[in-house]
């Protein structure tokens, strides 16, 4: 079953609690290689790609409990090195892109580690050179097997060392900070994320014994510590699920209840689909979005054209802005949607104005929506989701879409979202596994 038949039109209500943060999870689930402890994990998304890492630390010698849903206890005490140079690690860790943090705790651990050719979505070139070249700096060399696609890492001489990172990504800054907590000295980090995820692994780290200074800043102080010790810890809730439900709300003309967002988490997401025109309460933890038959676009304080675009956090995260350009299409007003940051994440554009939509695409960045205010609102099609978000942003359009919609490849959707059709069929959305 690969495909999702849906038929649009129906309202979405009811109450929706989004699942574990899968950018976290992917982070944490790594950091657990750091020590020979037993570290306790809840609300672990159950979805594929946090599987098949599950699936990867498994299969090196990681011994894994599920006690209860969702909750997971796991022991690195007894590790096989040499599964790394293994056909299946290179074939495993090579679907997803969160593999290219093991390197990190098996540096900062066991002082070599091995690191594939990233896979994941296919939204654009990801290197590997801030992860490459922060390594280098704490003394790390490397070797790359052009017919394994493969890198190998020695960290025999590890030393605390200053990074300046030439992009605040988030990866790199998790790898840095996974490799440095076991390496002595001092190690400085600059340019860091300092998204809540990584906040989340820097703070659980803390919590095993590490020495982290500087959480939540983009300047990173990391004193080397020989050992860390197990710990609990839980996932925050998904931001990129919080802000594909709002949208989802506000396309279906629906009435939800977010519960447990984790709302002191979500920065300027609630804010941004505000500048929509979408009503939406923050109660607490919770959000409250009421059903609204229209949602009008706000301008600039001059009068000008809103555009909405993608920024390191604190600014709007990218993982977001499919989903933003869908829901602007039946708003009323004008949009420049601008993706900044990966060149080929607005291609899925075609399908949503084969869908009615007006939308201009100006460059693989750049999107002008026209807001049709549903005047004539989208109409059903077959569809092929290319990627995780853009899979979720061609479902939303179709649970608002006239007639029935075929979303194919819903792996790539499976990849990041928790049985998210059984999920909607629970708020009165028509749409199955075919």
């Amino acid at each position: 079953m690969n495909a999702f038949e849906i038929r649009g039109g129906n309202p979405l209500h009811g109450t929706i609690t989004p699942q574990g943060a899968k950018n976290e999870a992917l982070q944490i689930l790594c950091a657990v290689l750091l020590t020979g402890d037993t570290i306790t994990l809840t609300n672990v998304p159950d979805i594929a790609d946090v599987n098949t890492l599950i699936e990867v630390l498994e299969d090196m010698g990681v011994k894994i409990e599920r006690p209860a849903v969702n909750t997971l206890v796991l022991n690195a005490g007894d590790i096989n090195q040499d599964y790394f140079t293994e056909k299946t690690f290179i074939k495993k860790s090579g679907r997803l892109r969160g593999a290219v943090m093991l390197a990190g705790p098996l540096l900062g651990r066991f002082r070599k580690a091995h690191i594939p050719q990233p896979g994941g979505d296919k939204i654009g070139r990801r290197r590997l050179d801030t992860h490459i070249r922060g390594f280098e700096k704490l003394g790390v060399a490397f070797h790359y097997d052009a017919e394994e696609y493969l890198f190998t890492l020695n960290g025999s001489a590890m030393r605390g060392g200053n990074i300046l990172m030439e992009e605040p990504s988030v990866t790199g800054t998790a790898n840095m900070v996974m490799a440095a907590v076991l390496t002595e000295g001092t190690t400085t980090i600059y340019n860091a994320a300092c998204e809540p995820y990584v906040q989340q692994l820097c703070r659980m780290l803390n919590n095993m014994g590490a020495d982290i200074a500087g959480i939540g800043s983009n300047f990173l102080t990391i004193h080397g510590v020989k050992k860390l010790h197990g710990c609990e810890h839980r996932m925050l809730a998904d931001m990129i699920e919080v802000g594909s439900f709002i949208g989802m709300a506000a396309m279906t003309q629906g009435e939800l209840t977010i519960k447990d967002a984790d709302t002191a988490h979500l920065g300027n997401i609630p804010e941004t689909f505000q500048r929509l025109g979408i009503e939406l309460q923050v109660n607490g933890n919770d959000i409250y979005i009421p059903a609204q038959e229209h949602y009008r676009i706000n301008k600039f304080i001059d009068g000008s054209i809103l555009t909405i675009y993608d920024h390191p956090w604190p600014g709007f995260t990218p993982d977001l802005l499919s989903i933003i350009l869908v829901v602007a299409t039946q708003s009323k007003g004008t949009i420049l949607v601008h993706q900044k940051m990966f060149e080929s994440r607005l291609f899925f554009v075609d399908k949503i104005i084969e869908m009615g939509a007006q939308i201009v695409l100006c460059d693989p960045h750049r999107a002008v929506v026209i807001g049709l205010d549903r005047q004539v609102p989208l109409r059903g099609t077959n569809m092929v989701s290319p990627d995780i978000r853009a899979g979720v942003a061609l479902l939303i359009a179709a649970l608002s879409a006239e007639g029935k919609s075929v979303i194919q490849n819903i792996s790539q959707i499976d990849r990041g979202y928790e049985r998210i059709d059984k999920r909607l069929q629970a708020l009165g959305a028509d749409i199955k596994r075919v």
